[in-house]
């Protein structure tokens, strides 16, 4: 195999070479390999190369899994993955490590995923790009000028360039979906509780964010789902499983679905003609494909929701920081620190019980009012992000003029669409849909109802049937690169 073959396929497609000794796993490592030593210099995104590791894991025999013997990175944040350095993006956190696997850990290595590889972050996940100051910017491969999105970007830009057909993200305010769309991937949040967190974690940032990956396709999407999902033990609360695997659910044909749209967020804030027309363009192919579209949005009370996301997100960056400052033996500063970051420590390190307390219930009561809209509908459609991917330097998390309110407003006017699903807990998909003039991805955002990734999925399934994605490259990617064969 070469390096153009290697980067045309989706995970199961190279797991099913595997599977039928067409290729061995030790081959895809070292293609894997050799594209991220080649396309590093331009992109930024992978911070650790775990080859010797990886070729150690297949000695040891890999689990007859779907994926087995697929190249897997994983994002430097929240994941604990054995003795593999995990900075969080901070200069804090530098060279920290956990002698354990965390439950989704244990769970990609049983689905048969090889680890190549760790991936930037932005400080503590709390930024729309990924430019921390311990790593540098990470570069988007459609056009190095503009950012692969956050906080997943190190795993968005090094999965859209071929590197690797799955790469390991999260999401606690967009951080799947934002770098989906910028980067031309599928990204899924799935159902609150619906993906282990423990045993180190209970509800990450108090409920609002969740552990998944990005994908090129549906169907690795479904079958990822079905090898990771479910509870681990000791779990106080998960949602209800579909009654039969998500890998088959998407071969069934989706039913015709009522689904709302909207291109203006409840913020206000203005979204950019290229996407309006991304959407317009999209609400037409769900009709053609026997949907019922209608313009309709939920309501909810827009300024507690945005003070209950500043409190909840500075209370726990409060708590991360001085988790990993005691962990290092290092003491938290504007030294280490980002400006902006350290902003919402401070703020996080003033706020009382009662006000964390406060917006956990504002987050309730959201949830309650937008479940109702989802009574009337089974779907809702809106851009991913109100503009196309930002150019490097625009979110920057080390502006010392900003402080944490205008630090949580600037990442939300950017991406308004992403967060109120983080607090209500519904499924949310950006899928690749559409591209700007100038060739930028554009991604479109599909929410269900709670627990009912079921018929997002087979939406998805329909909308990659009507408008294929996964064969799309960027100027730089692994197939351009010399073909080597091992």
């Amino acid at each position: 195999m070469n390096i153009s073959e290697f980067s045309s396929y989706d995970g199961l497609g190279l797991a099913e070479l595997v599977k039928n000794q067409e290729v061995k796993p030790e081959e895809l490592v070292r293609l894997s390999v050799k594209a991220m030593k080649e396309l590093n210099a331009d992109l930024n995104a992978v911070v650790s190369i775990l080859e010797e590791e990886a070729m150690e894991e297949i000695k040891k025999g890999l689990p007859e899994g779907s994926f087995q013997g697929v190249p897997f990175l994983i994002k430097e944040l929240v994941l604990h993955a054995q003795n593999i350095p995990s900075s969080m993006g901070s200069r804090l956190a530098e060279g920290f490590q956990l002698p354990v696997d965390s439950e989704l850990m244990k769970r990609f290595r049983q689905a048969g995923f090889v680890t190549v590889g760790t991936t930037t972050t932005p400080e503590f996940g709390y930024n729309a790009a990924t430019e921390a100051v311990l790593y540098g910017p990470t570069r988007n491969p459609w056009n190095l000028k503009h950012s692969p999105g956050g906080s997943s970007g190190g795993s968005a830009a090094a999965m859209a360039a071929g590197i690797t057909p799955i790469a390991h993200a999260n999401d606690g305010g967009g951080s799947i979906r934002i770098p989906a769309s910028c980067s031309g991937l599928v990204g899924l949040k799935p159902t609150r509780g619906r993906i282990p967190a423990g045993p180190y974690n209970s509800e990450p940032l108090n409920g609002i964010a969740i552990e998944f990956a990005l994908t090129k396709t549906i169907r690795d999407t479904a079958h990822l789902l079905d090898a990771v999902s479910g509870p681990d033990i000791g779990c106080y609360s998960w949602p209800e499983s579909p009654a039969e695997e998500y890998k088959n659910i998407i071969e069934e044909p989706v039913k015709p679905l009522r689904i709302a749209w909207t291109g203006r967020p409840a913020s206000g804030v203005p979204v950019d003609e290229e996407c309006l027309k991304a959407l317009h363009e999209t609400v037409q192919l769900c009709k053609d494909l026997g949907h019922t579209v209608v313009e309709d949005h939920p309501q909810y009370d827009v300024e507690p929701f945005s003070l209950a996301t500043l409190r909840i997100w500075t209370a726990n960056i409060y708590k991360m920081i001085n988790g990993a400052a005691q962990a290092l033996g290092k003491t938290p500063s504007d030294k280490n620190i980002e400006a902006a970051i350290w902003q919402c420590y401070l703020y996080g390190k003033e706020m009382t019980a009662s006000e964390l307390l406060e917006a956990i219930e504002v987050n309730a009561i959201v949830s309650r009012q937008v479940g109702q809209f989802f009574t009337d509908y089974d779907v809702l459609l809106s851009p991913t992000l109100a503009t196309l991917p930002a150019e490097i330097g625009l979110l920057n998390a080390d502006n010392p003029s900003i402080n944490a309110k205008q630090w949580t407003e600037q990442i939300f006017t950017y991406a308004p669409f992403t967060n109120l699903f983080n607090a209500t807990g519904q499924p949310s998909i950006s899928l690749p849909l559409k591209s700007s003039e100038t060739g930028l991805p554009i991604g479109m955002q599909f929410t269900g109802r709670f627990a009912d990734e079921s018929t997002l999925l087979q939406l998805a399934a329909q909308l990659e049937k009507a408008l294929p994605w996964k064969d799309r490259k960027p100027p730089v990617h692994a197939s351009k690169l010399a073909n080597t064969t091992f």
